[in-house]
């Protein structure tokens, strides 16, 4: 692993256990970064409070059965980010090819979204062949907004542009413009609606998902939580009313998740607008994912 800027503190790593770097499968780091939040800031405090409430979430998932205790993870704790956008893309996209280099699975606590465009910038060459699928209740193909062309409203955008990955799923969309809806329409980036999953139930998410997913050798996973109701999730740094539930949310991972994910991210709480339930809320779908991502991977 490259000497980058992070620092971790042995008594807050995520569940409060884990294996040396050379011996895990995963490898948790935060990226404490909300330069561009336009709304609520504080996701910068994110990684923390994530960490901290999963220190008191038990470890078996009924939902996979598997016990996240019996996953080799490692957490190199936080990015030292930077001021600068570009400067904390570049870390990110470079401590991603390094953990894949490695054979290892990323998982990125966040922070806000913008930092989905650095990791998908470090899935190098493979790029090409991977699917991203970002569970989010906006659309953030923005061609700029309040004059920023790289920021959490247009990063899905430059992903497109610049990364060019084989497809692009959003799930739980309620929030757009029309700017947005022409962008996606024209980029072939499809998108499902939270009140279409609400109205028709996970089934047909599903199916379609595993069919745009069908021809792509990997997948990466993004979830920003405010794709969640605010009732689940009231620290969201940007909340919609109408989203999805957490029963729905994990249903849909669990039925997507195999072999081919690489790798993926938790984000968008600011956890100063409540008491911990967005943190319990974000540790437990990081935990449900790596549980799923685990018995996908040994067979079980």
């Amino acid at each position: 692993m490259s000497d980058y800027e992070l620092f971790v503190s042995q008594c807050n790593v995520f569940a409060g256990f884990g294996k040396p770097f050379e011996n895990a499968n995963y490898v948790i780091y935060g990226v404490p970064f909300d330069i561009t939040s336009t709304y609520r800031t504080g996701a910068r405090f994110g990684p923390t409070a994530i960490r901290q409430a999963s220190l008191n979430i038990e470890t078996y998932s009924f939902r996979s059965g598997v016990d996240l205790e019996d996953l080799k993870f490692h957490d190199l704790g936080d990015l030292h980010v930077s001021s600068d956008t570009e400067k904390t893309l570049d870390m990110l996209e470079a401590v991603t090819k390094d953990i894949l280099k490695a054979k290892k699975v990323p998982v990125a606590i966040g922070g806000e979204h913008t930092v989905t465009l650095g990791i998908a910038r470090g899935l190098g060459a493979k790029a090409s062949k991977t699917g991203i699928v970002s569970f989010d209740a906006h659309l953030d193909v923005r061609n700029e907004y309040m004059g920023l062309r790289v920021s959490h409203t247009t990063f899905m955008r430059r992903i497109n542009e610049t990364v060019k990955p084989e497809v692009i799923v959003e799930v739980g969309t309620r929030a757009v413009c029309k700017e947005e809806l022409d962008y996606a329409k024209k980029a072939g980036i499809e998108f499902f609606t939270a009140c279409d999953i609400i109205r028709n139930g996970a089934g047909n998410v599903i199916d379609c998902l595993r069919k745009a997913l069908k021809s792509c050798g990997r997948i990466y996973l993004s979830v920003d939580m405010d794709v969640l109701d605010p009732a689940y999730i009231p620290a969201a740094q940007n909340p919609e009313s109408e989203g999805l539930d957490p029963h729905t949310l994990l249903n849909i991972l669990g039925a997507i998740i195999d072999k081919r994910v690489i790798g993926f991210d938790a984000l968008e709480i600011a956890p100063e607008y409540d008491h911990g339930v967005s943190a319990v809320q974000t540790a437990r779908v990081i935990s449900e994912m790596l549980c799923y991502l685990e018995k996908a991977r040994t067979n079980r």
